[in-house]
């Protein structure tokens, strides 16, 4: 009987600017804790310290015709400031690409290279940039759509509706105004203002190594009712494997934010005025003066849970934020229940493992029983978790909550698994028309890019 394929070659992403990111040697896509990846459909995003490479694929193309772009930040060479995380925004036909630095910037760029936005989320390196959203539906009272950014002990939210408000405003005066010279690269922020985000202080139980915004929450009790909302925050790391926050918008009642909203430019005022006693015959200084950092809002400590030496190291959501899967540093994979705050389901032997969910067909038979077209809908499909074992060499398909283990995949030694960028509004098609949550497969020695079959 011959071996069933469970993946499908969709094309390369070989190329000689890949030899920039260190292409050419073995194990050059996951040997390297600076290189980064994105994936969004038909392109892919890699970046070392300080460049970004944009690659274009398309089935069956010739990799050496595939359009590419090289994005160079300008980096501050003083405080040795790199790139620290990217990530696609995609909002129905506009595409651009979002980096973090290890300054705590958030730069947002067009395919073009042009830069779009340029700020400043807090003092500190950039971890991850998180792109998710829920729309509402019989499971879901509200929606919500985010990009979050994730720092050491801190987590910023940025609403969606602002990125996209901001991202059309500037494609409509690109597309009005000669745009033959790029934005000032020293600008700290574009010329449709700052956008508007929540930050909280998450470090109660020690610097997080990854966090993720799971969705809303009920208010605590006994609390007046208001219009602000509440977010539950998940975090691990390595004085706390798991520990969860409740995160309130308003600054107000953090005490603080507080201290910091009445100190901090008290300071500055005497600073200020000081210098002008000393220096009276100061000019303006042409340039912006550079934007401060919010104060932090309230987070409240849910619960945590303490395991030495345990660490927690990797932190992935399901698509509607109630799962998450979070490897440590035993080689464990524990399946969170983000509602209940409970580990629902536990995994044994997956050292440096990496998680992704995806979905399955489980009515695979329903389309050839009835008539000769049918087209599959959201119900046909089951929630599963994807666990790459690097050491092991394989990809295991779990059939989320409990159910059974559907595939077993053999992948090459220089492989990483992939999945495209949340895409803004797409939740809101017809359950016809449903886009399943799909697995990509990057081999960097070969460099080709295969999907994972959703038929098991």
């Amino acid at each position: 009987m011959a071996r069933r394929n469970h993946t499908t070659d969709l094309g390369s992403i070989a190329c000689d600017d890949l030899t920039d990111l260190g292409a050419g040697k073995e194990g050059w896509l996951v040997e390297n804790p600076n290189l980064l990846t994105a994936l969004d459909t038909h392109s892919i995003a890699l970046a070392n310290r300080s460049t970004v490479l944009v690659i274009e694929f398309s089935d069956g193309a010739d990799p050496s015709g595939a359009s590419r772009v090289k994005i160079r930040p300008t980096l501050s060479p003083i405080e040795a400031e790199s790139i620290s995380a990217i990530e696609w925004l995609v909002f129905d036909d506009v595409r651009v690409l979002a980096i973090g630095t290890s300054c705590g910037y958030l730069l947002i760029y067009s395919l073009r290279g042009h830069l779009i936005h340029k700020q400043i989320v807090n003092t500190g390196r950039i971890i991850k940039l998180r792109v998710r959203g829920t729309k509402r539906d019989l499971t879901q009272d509200t929606s919500s759509e985010e990009i979050c950014v994730v720092m050491p002990g801190v987590i910023a939210r940025f609403d969606g509706s602002d990125i996209q408000s901001m991202l059309q405003r500037w494609f409509q005066e690109s597309h009005t105004q000669f745009w033959d010279h790029k934005r000032d690269p020293d600008d700290s922020g574009s010329s449709f203002g700052r956008l508007p985000y929540q930050l909280w202080n998450v470090n109660k139980y020690g610097s997080c190594a990854d966090a993720a915004v799971t969705g809303i929450m009920p208010p605590p009790l006994m609390e007046v009712q208001s219009s602000q909302r509440y977010f539950c925050a998940i975090t691990i790391g390595d004085d706390a494997v798991i520990s969860a926050f409740r995160l309130s918008e308003d600054r107000s009642r953090s005490l603080v934010g507080a201290i910091l909203s009445k100190v901090v430019p008290a300071t500055f005022s005497t600073i200020a005025s000081f210098s002008k006693m000393i220096w009276r015959s100061e000019q303006n200084s042409p340039k912006k003066p550079e934007a401060k950092p919010q104060s932090f809002a309230r987070a409240s400590p849910l619960t945590c849970f303490k395991d030495h030496p345990r660490k927690g190291e990797k932190l992935t959501l399901s698509p509607s934020g109630t799962l998450a899967a979070i490897t440590d540093s035993l080689g464990r994979i524990l399946l969170l229940d983000t509602q209940a705050l409970v580990v629902v389901r536990l995994w044994k032997g997956y050292r440096e493992a990496s998680c992704l969910f995806m979905e399955m067909l489980v009515n695979k038979d329903k389309g050839s029983s009835g008539s000769s077209y049918y087209e599959h809908v959201k119900s046909d499909y089951c929630l599963c978790l994807a666990i790459h074992a690097p050491r092991k060499g394989i990809i295991e398909v779990w059939q989320m909550r409990t159910g059974p283990r559907l595939l077993t995949i053999q992948c090459s030694k220089g492989s990483k698994i992939l999945q495209p960028t949340y895409r803004f509004g797409s939740s809101s098609e017809s359950a016809s028309s449903y886009i399943p949550l799909e697995l990509f497969v990057l081999n960097g020695d070969s460099g080709q890019l295969s999907v994972v079959n959703r038929l098991n």
